[in-house]
């Protein structure tokens, strides 16, 4: 593309709306524009990113055998409330009505849809095994949208399910697309790292998580230095490094004391003198998918200096999201004191002690009265918990799961989700098929996304330098960016246009800076674009015989003479390539 014929306008200024580099970098390039929050318009080159890399997920799952197809984005209430994820879904949910009053939703996930389109056909074990994906628009009602296409609420995602007549069918066709989508990530170019992750409101009991590592990324990865476990801090089983001493069998009296304004661990910790670790907090939630209607309140209680996770949680009293914290009021109706003043001590609702009380004796706890607190607590004697587990988030420094060393803390964005369902989704919409025993038994499915407009901006916010993107040669808008520094000298013109046109011709992607302005504008844009290679061509140059051939990622410039010039572009995009 000649820019002069093209459509593209640079920003000077960062948008104030924008927080991360790579949002901030995609709307001063032209790469999008805001429509709304969370919703935008892709430009020309951020549209041809795009497409690159559909076409690299397109490859891998065409090698394997999957087949296309397209779903609709608009759905009917009667497929989601088959499987319950009407209400379970949430607000994230974006319902409407049509002139008829019939209930509608934008698809936010499309299992019900390709589950209802395959239970029309299928009827024998003999029509089994398949796979059928689709790249498509969804869209999900963000509370908070925000990181530009990172947490947007309409985004464009590749989004695949499996059908087969077993479990073993079903495995083999997980562990299938767990290699496309390594070899997808590994084509992109993006440092990535593969995970155990929580299935989420889409279900099953396996998944696992596809995240490109970058500082800003808003999910906390977990691995071992040891060996190859890695996992989602949501999931992580929580070991401390050091064990704590078997508890004191000595059980002082638990008696009441004043701690006015004391509301914090830390305030706490500070006026007594004992560590946060030695302290006991409790935490409050609902413990039910529909708060609004059935409160169902739960206390957790944790050691002062971890955090709970609300995704065990979740997981433990099976529900479909993570439970909700209790208002301040609701706090306050249930322990008649404010939050930061309360304890398990007279709670009539189930207690989740984490392990790491479990070993803890004549520990501080609130008092259930503002202001006060309980030294000398001890669960067993002076209040039962209802069970003890893994409640707490796991952190850097703990014991790796599998028992091989310490874990250390990455940041990740989420840019690929693969799901074993089992029979979630078959069973309740009775997708069945007639096994070789002449019996009807429900399909074996699993499900698997890959976020395609989130990866792209995923790869800017690992590849970034403070002048621009440095984009990776496999999904760069185009690879070679010419800046013609002289347009209205024929010469330095004229070689221009040649090279763009040869380039061109051996299939590879040009876009020419041919504007009307100053080098330095023009070599400002270029960096902040991100283009993979950089020619510049003014009349300086081919007076002196030698033009300047400039790496965006290393900066690494070389002086080429004007005849030599396109076979060291075509020999450099070669070895991109291998």
């Amino acid at each position: 593309m000649k820019w002069s014929k093209g459509y593209l306008f640079t920003l000077k200024e960062a948008p104030a709306d924008a927080e991360i580099p790579s949002h901030i970098l995609l709307v001063r390039g032209g790469y999008i524009r805001k429509v709304a929050p969370g919703i935008f318009t892709y430009g020309h080159l951020m549209w041809r990113s795009i497409r690159k890399f559909e076409a690299i997920v397109r490859e891998e799952l065409n090698r394997r055998g999957c087949v296309e197809i397209l779903m609709p984005m608009v759905q009917p209430r009667e497929l989601w409330e088959e499987t319950g994820r009407w209400k379970e879904m949430g607000e994230g949910l974006q319902k409407l009505k049509n002139r008829n009053d019939h209930d509608f939703c934008l698809g936010a996930t499309h299992e019900e849809v390709v589950t209802d389109y395959v239970r029309r056909d299928v009827k024998s074990y003999r029509d089994l095994p398949f796979n059928l994906y689709q790249v498509q628009t969804k869209f999900r009602d963000e509370i908070r949208p925000r990181f530009g296409l990172m947490r947007g609420r309409e985004f464009i995602m590749k989004d695949a399910y499996s059908f087969d007549p077993d479990v073993a069918g079903a495995q083999k066709s997980y562990q299938q697309m767990f290699e496309a989508y390594t070899d997808i990530f590994k084509r992109l170019g993006a440092r990535f790292r593969v995970v155990q992750a929580d299935s989420g409101n889409i279900g099953g009991n396996q998944s696992q998580e596809f995240h490109i590592l970058a500082d800003s990324g808003e999910d906390q990865l977990l691995v071992s230095e040891s060996s190859d476990f890695a996992a989602n801090i949501e999931v992580c089983p929580a070991i401390d490094a050091q064990p704590a001493a078997a508890p004191s069998s000595e059980l002082k009296t638990m008696e009441e004391f004043a701690t006015p304004g004391l509301r914090t661990i830390e305030a706490l910790a500070k006026a007594t003198g004992t560590p946060a670790h030695q302290l006991v907090k409790t935490m409050y939630f609902s413990a039910s998918d529909e708060p609004a209607k059935k409160l169902n309140p739960v206390a957790v209680l944790l050691r002062g200096s971890d955090e709970v996770n609300p995704v065990k949680v979740k997981n433990h009293f099976g529900l479909s999201n993570p439970p909700l914290l209790l208002t301040d009021e609701e706090v306050r109706k249930l322990t008649s004191a404010s939050p930061g003043s309360c304890g398990p001590v007279g709670l009539n609702i189930p207690i989740l002690m984490d392990k790491g009380v479990e070993n803890l004796r004549n520990y501080m706890v609130g008092a259930n009265k503002d202001d006060f607190h309980l030294r000398n607590v001890n669960h067993g004697r002076d209040y039962k918990a209802t069970v003890v587990g893994d409640f707490r988030m796991a952190r850097e420094g703990d014991l790796s799961p599998d028992g091989k060393g310490h874990l250390k803390a990455f940041r990740g964005i989420e840019v690929g989700h693969i799901f074993y369902l089992g029979t979630k989704y078959s069973k309740k919409m009775e997708a069945n098929y007639l096994a070789q025993d002449q019996t009807q038994k429900p399909i074996e499915m699993g499900c698997y996304g890959i976020g395609i407009t989130r990866t792209v901006q995923a790869v800017i916010e690992q590849n970034h330098d403070k002048d621009g993107i440095i984009w990776p040669v496999s999904v760069a808008p185009y690879v070679v960016h010419i800046a013609l520094l002289d347009p209205d000298a024929p010469e330095a013109r004229q070689l221009a246009d040649k090279l763009y046109d040869d380039l061109m011709a051996k299939g590879i992607d040009v876009l020419m800076d041919d504007r009307v302005e100053r080098p330095g504008v023009k070599f400002k844009d270029a960096d902040l674009l991100g283009m993979p290679l950089r020619v510049n061509i003014g009349a300086r140059g081919l007076a002196a015989g030698e033009l300047e051939l400039i790496e965006r990622k290393t900066k690494k410039t070389e002086k080429v003479q004007p005849g030599a010039l396109f076979e060291k572009i075509v020999t450099w995009v070669k070895e991109q390539s291998i």
